[in-house]
C-alpha cells in the first residue's frame, strides 16, 4: 500500500512539473510585435507614369499663440506620400501654393499650403490669426518650423521625403527653414527667392517707424528689426541637400543675378530660368515651373 501511494505521489509530481513547465513555456513564448506596416501605411514612391486622385483637407496648426489655416492636397497613392510644404510670398496667401498643389497632387505628391499670420494684403483673404504689424521674415520662419514639426505627425506623410518650397519672400523663408532643418528635409524648391530682403534691417538701424508700406503691405517695426545682423546667404554653403531655383528672366523685383548668386553658394543646386517670365508665374510660365519642379522631385525621391 505504501508503495502504491508512493507511485501515485511520484506520478502526480511528474504531472505537476510537466504542467508547470508547459505553463511557463506558454507564458514566456515571444509574442508577435506588429510591424510598422501593420500599424501605419507604408511609404509609397509616386509612379511618374501614373496620375492619382486626391482629396483636399483643411488642417489648422498653431505657433506663438496664432492659429494657422492651411490646406493639404493628399494623393490617393495607397500609402504615405512625399510632402511639399509651400510658403507663399509677401501679401499673398495659401492660394499661391494651391495653384501648384493642384498639379503636383495628381502626380503623387502631397502638398500643404497655408496663410502666414499677418502675411497677406487686404486684397487676399487670410484665415490665420495674427497682425501684419507683427509679421516678419523671421516670424514666418518660426511658423514654418512649427508646421514642419506638426507635418511629421500626419498619417499621410512619408517623413523621409519632405521638401520645402516657396516663392519670393516665401522662398527666403524656405531657405532659412532648410538651413535650420537640413536633417529633416529632402530638398528645397525656391521660386524667385527674395534673398535681397536680408538688407531690410539696414534701412532703419536706429529710427524705425511704427508702420511702413512695402509693396501692397503695411508692415510694422518687426519686419525690419528682425532682419538686423542676419543674412541667410552666409549659411547656404553648408546646406548639402539638393536645391532647385527657378527664376524669370524679366523679373525686376527679384533680379536674376540675385538668384544666380544664391545658386552658386549652394553646393548642390540646379538653376533654371524661364524666358520672359516676371515676378510670379502664370499660364505657360506656371506650367514650365511645375515641370521643372516635377523633374527635380522625381529625381530626388
Amino acid at each position: 500500500m505504501k508503495i502504491k501511494q508512493l507511485i501515485v505521489l511520484l506520478m502526480a509530481a511528474v504531472m505537476l512539473l510537466s504542467a508547470c513547465s508547459q505553463s511557463k513555456t506558454a507564458t514566456q513564448a515571444p509574442t508577435a510585435t506588429p510591424t510598422a506596416e501593420a500599424t501605419q501605411a507604408a511609404a509609397v514612391k509616386p509612379d511618374p507614369n501614373k496620375t492619382y486622385d486626391y482629396e483636399v483637407r483643411e488642417i489648422w496648426t498653431e505657433n506663438n499663440g496664432n492659429r494657422i489655416y492651411g490646406e493639404a492636397y493628399i494623393p490617393n497613392t495607397g500609402g504615405r506620400s512625399p510632402l511639399i510644404l509651400f510658403s507663399h510670398g509677401l501679401g499673398t496667401n495659401h492660394e499661391s501654393g494651391a495653384s501648384y498643389a493642384k498639379k503636383l497632387a495628381p502626380r503623387g505628391f502631397a502638398v500643404y499650403t497655408w496663410d502666414f499670420p499677418g502675411g497677406s494684403s487686404e486684397d487676399n483673404e487670410n484665415r490665420s490669426d495674427g497682425s501684419n504689424l507683427d509679421m516678419s521674415v523671421m516670424t514666418e520662419a518660426s511658423d514654418l518650423d512649427a508646421i514642419l514639426k506638426t507635418a511629421k505627425t500626419w498619417d499621410f506623410v512619408d517623413t523621409d521625403r519632405i521638401f520645402l518650397a516657396g516663392g519670393s519672400q516665401g522662398g527666403l523663408v524656405t531657405a532659412i527653414g532648410g538651413v535650420r532643418h537640413e536633417d529633416e528635409v529632402a530638398g528645397l524648391i525656391l521660386l524667385y527667392p527674395a534673398f535681397a530682403m536680408v538688407a531690410l534691417g539696414d534701412l532703419y538701424s536706429e529710427d524705425m517707424p511704427e508702420e511702413n508700406q512695402i509693396s501692397s503691405m503695411v508692415v510694422g517695426r518687426a519686419f525690419f528689426r528682425d532682419m538686423i545682423g542676419y543674412d541667410v546667404r552666409d549659411d547656404l554653403p553648408s546646406f548639402e541637400k539638393p536645391v532647385l531655383i527657378i527664376q524669370g528672366t524679366e523679373d525686376y523685383i527679384v533680379l536674376p543675378s540675385e538668384s544666380e548668386h544664391a545658386a552658386e553658394l549652394y553646393p548642390d543646386c540646379e538653376y533654371k530660368t524661364i524666358e520672359g517670365a516676371g515676378h510670379g508665374f502664370s499660364g505657360e510660365y506656371h506650367d514650365q515651373a511645375t515641370e521643372y519642379a516635377l523633374d527635380f522631385l522625381f529625381r530626388h525621391l
